[in-house]
């Protein structure tokens, strides 16, 4: 089977990467919609070096790896890296236009992050995801989590939102075309939030929230930019290498599609860009009700339940570690969705008292009742929990994952 891969941006180029590696496929249509450079020889070079992870021969091979792509044609944009031919298309940007039917490509990941809304028709004039079915793929997997931009539209049937090793039987090959690897961010979130529904299930969790301190992004400018036409967040228009950006992030909406019982949390998520260029940083904090007045929940318990799930259900793609972690620790670190940072976890026990006279909504038989208690109070204890999860936003965690379930549904095709 071939694979194909629309964009290069650094998803497309580190999906690139992974596959060469992998070797799964047998071989690999990448399409950029335009021209590169001058030559073929520049895009080989594009595709060659990275700033963030070095020399391509060097991550396939080590420090000794000699260069891996050679028999390049001008002619028909081919190339073969480290013994698999890939072939780049430099014509049709609109997906409905891409040539994977002339090429049998039946399987494409889409890394432009430009088309995301799984409800739009193949044939509008921008452009849409379905255009990728209309071109000849079978089954089109987004590297991005999906956007209804139509107020009133409901997932398509034939959608569905995966993060491997958490939800990936949800996508029915029978069923399913178009397929989200959800984004970088939820993916290392719900390897944070799985091990604690898993031991102390959804009605314990009061409420959750979390704060991902993210390296900068392509979307993001270098130098400070006059705003596009009805931007309504002037930050984003700022310089990435000289600011710390507050932004927003959909962790929370995507978090529920793979792990649909935190619908019934108080669940809050921000975002904060920082100028690193890999390595980012996901704060949890979580409020559970403990069960005991002696011995309340404490950072032991939470670190030994991320212990027992990275030996054990999660074991592929969960670590914990006692180390004392830096961001560019994460970089290429392998297959590591999130890594706990054990040192850093934090809990706080307190009683909290409530005054059920102002609950509201309390049905008449309750109220009945407490009007023969004494006190209208309630004192339960809490514990409030912090954790820390580090994940390599490109190559080591989320290319990986996508990497994962790209070979997943490749599987299940026949």
């Amino acid at each position: 089977m071939k694979l194909g891969i629309n964009g290069m941006g650094r998803i497309g180029k580190l999906s690139l990467w992974t596959h060469v590696a992998r070797k799964r496929f047998s071989g690999i249509v990448v399409n950029l919609g335009r021209e590169v450079g001058q030559s073929l020889q520049d895009l080989a070079e594009t595709v060659e070096k990275d700033s963030t992870y070095g020399r391509l021969t060097n991550y396939l091979h080590g420090v000794r790896g000699q260069r891996v792509i050679e028999n390049l044609d001008e002619t028909t944009g081919s190339m073969t890296i480290d013994g698999i031919p890939v072939r780049f298309l430099r014509s049709g940007r609109n997906p409905k236009e891409i040539a994977w039917r002339e090429n049998d490509v039946q399987l494409v990941v889409d890394c432009t992050g430009v088309f995301i809304d799984p409800t739009r028709s193949f044939d509008v004039p921008e452009g849409a995801l379905r255009g990728h079915l209309e071109a000849g793929a079978r089954k089109v997997i987004l590297s991005a989590p999906f956007k209804i931009k139509s107020q009133g539209l409901s997932m398509p049937e034939d959608a569905v939102t995966t993060v491997m090793g958490i939800n990936d039987e949800a996508y029915d090959p029978a069923r399913h075309a178009l397929i989200s690897a959800a984004s970088c961010t939820t993916t290392c979130l719900a390897f944070m939030m799985k091990p604690i529904l898993d031991h102390f299930g959804v009605d314990r969790i009061l409420s959750a929230s979390m704060v991902t301190v993210h390296a900068s992004t392509g979307s993001q400018t270098v130098l400070d930019a006059v705003p596009l036409a009805g931007a309504k967040d002037l930050r984003k228009s700022r310089s990435i290498m000289n600011n710390i950006i507050l932004t927003t992030t959909g962790a929370a909406k995507a978090l529920r599609l793979v792990l649909p019982e935190m619908g019934d949390v108080g669940f809050m998520a921000e975002s904060v860009r920082v100028p690193t260029t890999t390595g980012s940083l996901t704060i949890l904090t979580l409020n559970l009700q403990s069960e005991s007045r002696d011995r309340p929940i404490n950072r032991t318990d939470i670190n030994g339940i991320y212990q027992e799930a990275s030996q054990g259900a999660y074991r592929n793609y969960l670590a914990y570690s006692e180390m004392q972690n830096v961001s560019s620790d994460m970089i290429g670190f392998p297959k590591a969705a999130t890594v706990i940072e054990g040192q850093e976890t934090h809990t706080r026990t307190a009683f909290i008292r409530l005054n059920l006279d102002r609950v509201p909504g309390l049905a008449p038989e309750i109220l009945e009742m407490l009007a023969t208690l004494p006190r209208h109070t309630l004192e339960a204890p809490v514990t409030q929990v912090v954790v820390y999860g580090w994940y390599d936003n490109e190559l080591g965690s989320y290319a990986n994952m996508l990497g994962d379930l790209t070979e997943h549904v490749s599987g299940q095709m026949i």
